[in-house]
């Protein structure tokens, strides 16, 4: 009991996720006066952290930081341009095929909100693009960051559950592609109502040279992919292999990447691996908290008696999610909620793989939606754009990406397509 109250008002109060963790679970120990689990804690924090496959968040951190600083995003980001931009509203598409291209780079909706608002957003504006509809564009656009392959959500969810990394990367892009889709198809609908500026078809000439440009740009997200599905490397691999890469391009062939940059590159990598790193090593000792509470069985049986079919306890899982969502920061959610829905998925019969992707969905999804959408405030905070405005026009890409989650809760063939193609490692 001291120790629930203790995690709410500690999370009322503002205190990191990270922290909230941890003296939740010295709490339990204080209140049940097992003051011999201390000693085990120290060691279920260390044990958590022995997986192989949580090396690939420093090396997809690594990449993410090099790619932007190596000027690999805005050529991927002016390639956009040249293929979509003549199009009526042919920013707004650059802004959603940009952000599928920052996708198999950043992995983080959070910073590819960042770039694209800081990037995208004033060049609609200078074309006659109003701030608030460009920035809802990108903000709701970055809901594809955690699905197109690499993503450390993805990462956390596969060490979590021990679950294929590779399998998980395969199974979101056909979803990311679907979110890109819905949006562009909005945009279409929308272009001639609204106005939307057209600009000039660029030569071929032109288009040529920037396709050639940006090759070796498109090839680091290729060689990751093609690694992975082959099964030369695995997920991990892949990720230090495409940093390499990505140092070789940045440095030698685009030449925006040099040596004084390397120390900020890399000290900025250790504080967030070492942030995520941290929360996941807090969780292993509340997770076995919980389990010694058995609060993942109860929930379980819970959702056995609310729900007596698949269809039913997908539709509790999404609801739940989504309100989590709205209050919890996803990373923390995520590592809280995968063991307690594990067991309950199981007995429904739901494939770990898409189950993943639908609490990727939804988490991301709450990144977009108040009280604590952190995606929304940078937006707006970059943007300079009321929050009441950004979410007036969020309203119909949240409503778009409600809909795509459906689709993709209850038809799982979208996330098992493409990995029942492959056998990723």
């Amino acid at each position: 009991m001291i120790s629930g109250v203790g995690f709410f008002l500690l999370m009322i109060i503002g205190v990191p996720i990270a922290f909230v963790l941890g003296i939740t679970a010295l709490l339990y120990v204080y209140s049940t006066g097992n003051i011999a689990i201390l000693q085990s804690m120290p060691s279920k924090m260390f044990n958590g952290l022995q997986n192989f496959g949580l090396v690939a968040i420093p090396m997809f951190i690594l990449l993410g930081e090099i790619m932007n600083r190596g000027g690999i995003t805005n050529r991927l980001i002016e390639f956009s341009k040249v293929i979509f931009g003549h199009l009526r509203g042919g920013l707004a598409y650059v802004n959603v095929v940009a952000n599928m291209f920052l996708a198999s780079i950043i992995g983080s909706a959070n910073a590819q909100t960042a770039v694209m608002s800081q990037v995208v957003v004033p060049s609609m504006e200078k074309e006659g693009y109003k701030r608030d509809f460009s920035t809802a564009l990108t903000a709701g656009s970055s809901i594809m960051g955690p699905l197109i392959p690499p993503s450390m959500p993805f990462i956390i969810y596969g060490v979590t559950a021990g679950v294929s990394i590779g399998s998980l990367f395969l199974a979101g892009i056909l979803p990311g592609v679907l979110f890109a889709i819905g949006f562009g198809l909005y945009i279409y609908l929308i272009a001639k109502k609204e106005n939307f500026p057209q600009s000039e078809r660029v030569g071929w000439n032109k288009a040529v040279k920037s396709t050639l440009y940006v090759l070796p740009a498109l090839s680091i997200p290729i060689l990751i992919m093609a690694g992975i599905t082959t099964g030369a490397f695995t997920a991990t691999e892949s990720a230090a292999i495409a940093a390499f890469f990505a140092l070789i391009v940045g440095a030698f062939f685009y030449r925006e990447l040099k040596w004084q940059h390397l120390p900020q590159i890399l000290l900025r990598t250790i504080i967030t691996t070492s942030t995520v790193t941290f929360l996941l090593a807090t969780s292993n000792i509340f997770g076995w908290v919980l389990n010694f509470q058995r609060i993942p069985q109860l929930i379980t049986d819970a959702f056995l008696f609310v729900a007596d079919n698949a269809i039913v306890f997908l539709l509790l899982v999404n609801i739940l999610l989504l309100v989590v969502g709205m209050f919890l920061e996803g990373v923390a959610a995520l590592i809280l909620l995968t063991p307690i829905l594990l067991p309950a998925a199981a007995s429904f019969g739901v494939d770990p793989v898409h189950l993943g992707v639908i609490i990727v969905i939804n988490l991301t999804l709450g990144l977009l939606t108040p009280p604590v959408g952190t995606v929304l405030f940078i937006a707006s905070a970059i943007a300079q754009v009321k929050i009441e405005h950004l979410v007036r026009r969020l309203v119909p890409f949240l409503a778009i990406s409600f809909a795509i989650l459906i689709l993709i809760t209850y038809v799982p063939w979208l996330t098992q397509w493409i990995p029942g193609m492959f056998n990723p490692q």
